[in-house]
């Protein structure tokens, strides 16, 4: 099964470098039961893969780099947001366990998921993390999905301070709060907010800009799992100024952030959510958020 797995992997990457629009149009086709309106994209996924495929995704590169994303922050305004760097490294090898604080994060600055939260470095097997991140910087990210932006990025790994859910966000969710700001040509329109985060599972609640909760707009599964209602973050205004001055530029971009105690983190912009392969949203609000996006906005 391991065998077959890898070589359809090995195939996937293959097709997504050199033949894209066939590869996502297939990868879609099997994901949605219909064909992708090239020529008059509609909706949220299909306008997303139109972007990412059909015009110039060089600046999404330097901005979906989870390092090089920091310079961007910072030159928009928003130094203060940005997590403590504690390292950034090209071999894992090269990091010195000893210089780092007792918790941090781990992560490569190219994919998506390769992330350990280290709560106490003096339980770790550092040999095991080195080999899992080696690992991880040596495989190319995207191809997959046919995301030429990703295979731009240079990959390394990443130490950062580790959030911790302050006491009030614990009383609404398990896990550090994920406040993903969706922009439309500059403007944000609806935010999702993941909570109780874990291996198994992850709560969504979509919200309007003004806080209203749409349940309406989502497809819960046994993964996806239906979240309760999030009060609204202190400092709202601010995340929504930080999101679209971000966001100002671009048709189409998430804009993730936290907030601890009214404290906001900038966590990371994303280009492809799921690869515009979203199945967590309704077919009603994919055609809503798709018409919101006119895709010759230039911010």
């Amino acid at each position: 099964m391991n065998i077959l797995k890898n070589i359809l992997r090995l195939f996937g990457s293959w097709m997504g470098r050199h033949y894209p629009k066939q590869w996502i149009s297939f990868r879609y086709f099997l994901r949605f039961y219909k064909q992708i309106d090239w020529s008059n994209p509609k909706t949220l996924n299909e306008k997303i893969l139109y972007l990412s495929l059909m015009t110039d995704t060089i600046r999404w590169s330097a901005l979906t780099d989870k390092y090089r994303v920091r310079e961007y922050v910072e030159t928009c305004g928003f130094k203060e947001t940005l997590v403590e760097l504690y390292g950034v490294w090209d071999n894992a090898s090269d990091i010195d366990f000893e210089k780092l604080p007792n918790s941090f994060v781990l992560k490569t600055n190219h994919g998506s998921g390769e992330i350990k939260l280290v709560h106490d470095k003096n339980l770790i097997d550092k040999e095991k993390l080195v080999s899992y991140f080696n690992k991880a910087i040596s495989k190319p990210y995207g191809e997959i999905e046919a995301g030429k932006h990703y295979s731009r990025i240079k990959p390394c790994i990443v130490a950062e301070q580790l959030l911790i859910n302050d006491p009030i966000s614990q009383k609404e969710s398990s896990s550090i709060i994920d406040y993903k700001f969706w922009c439309f040509n500059g403007k944000v329109h609806y935010i999702l907010v993941c909570s109780d985060r874990n291996e198994h599972s992850l709560s969504l609640s979509l919200y309007d800009r003004d806080w209203n909760v749409h349940p309406e707009y989502s497809v819960f599964t046994r993964y996806y799992q239906r979240g309760k209602v999030i009060s609204r973050p202190e400092n709202y205004d601010l995340m929504i100024k930080m999101s679209e001055t971000l966001a100002r530029p671009f048709p189409c971009v998430r804009v993730d952030l936290y907030n601890i105690r009214g404290k906001i983190y900038f966590g990371k912009m994303t280009f492809t959510s799921l690869g515009g392969m979203m199945n967590y949203f309704t077919n009603d609000f994919l055609d809503k958020a798709g018409s919101l996006i006119d895709l010759k906005y230039k911010g």
